[in-house]
């Protein structure tokens, strides 16, 4: 059962007054925020949402929400998802009355001239954290920025794998999701994306017009390891809890390993195929 999103969405007058704050992550993982920096961030996020780019991309793939009502309509939650493509952020928040933030690279809120401000705010308004992944800090980072997210008691988006699948399947959850629900102490509601991949798969910008499905599991709550968010094998248990409510609302295959590590091993079978076919017969 998911809301009626042709209704009025009550918090969009309100968070059209005034500028937003800004959150960001420099490289060496310090997490600032910039009171009014943030391009008019909420007025942007529903203006782009209710009139200049949702309606159009809801008409065009007419999402399928399921399990909204599992989202809390208050108050602060972690939305942990699976990764198919990088059109995920943007299916994700379109079915939902309240602001998703997610993180990104800090290099889309750097730009000059018109095309650097243009990018800058859209980026702020659809809800992006700006995050600098070059000091090889960026999970200490988006830990930190999404702690300052939930404390202002809104909705944190996180891709627990850490980057898109590149077969389909679902692998291994980084433990940031679980140190930081503890941290924060707030509800992991699972997510799962489907059909996205085949809207727009890895390297590619969009294939396929179909109607992608966003399906909002029952909250977790971790309470119950309160104080416990130093031990590595708690995160690792809450991590993986995580990971198996995602699979059951995928319906993906799990993969007990890291997406990057499972791409590299893909690659290196592909390139010894390879090999192996123009290699001279003996």
């Amino acid at each position: 059962m998911s809301r009626d999103r042709d209704g009025e969405d009550p918090a969009g007058p309100t968070d059209l007054e005034g500028p937003t704050d800004l959150v960001s992550v420099s490289a060496d993982g310090r997490v600032s925020l910039e009171r009014g920096r943030g391009g008019g961030g909420r007025g942007v996020y529903w203006l782009l949402k209710n009139v200049l780019l949702g309606p159009a991309v809801d008409k065009i793939f007419r999402p399928v929400a399921e399990g909204v009502e599992n989202v809390p309509a208050t108050g602060p939650a972690i939305l942990a998802s699976n990764h198919l493509s990088f059109a995920d952020w943007l299916f994700m928040p379109l079915v939902l009355d309240r602001r998703v933030t997610f993180v990104a690279k800090s290099d889309y809120f750097t730009g000059v001239g018109v095309k650097g401000w243009a990018q800058r705010r859209f980026f702020a308004g659809t809800g992006q954290v700006p995050i600098d992944r070059t000091g090889g800090r960026a999970s200490e980072g988006a830990l930190r920025a999404g702690l300052k997210v939930l404390e202002r008691g809104e909705l944190f988006g996180i891709y627990p794998e850490g980057t898109r699948s590149h077969d389909g399947r679902l692998y291994k959850g980084r433990t940031g999701v679980a140190r930081m629900a503890l941290l924060a102490k707030v509800p992991v509601v699972p997510t799962a994306v489907i059909g996205t991949d085949v809207i727009a798969p890895p390297g590619k910008i969009i294939t396929k017009i179909v109607s992608p499905t966003i399906r909002f599991g029952t909250p977790l709550d971790f309470s119950r390891y309160e104080g416990l968010e130093s031990d590595r094998f708690i995160l690792r248990s809450v991590t993986d809890e995580i990971m198996y409510a995602i699979m059951e609302l995928s319906g993906q295959e799990y993969v007990d390993l890291y997406a990057p590590a499972a791409k590299e091993a893909a690659a290196r079978e592909a390139a010894a195929a390879e090999r192996d076919e123009i290699s001279p017969q003996a």
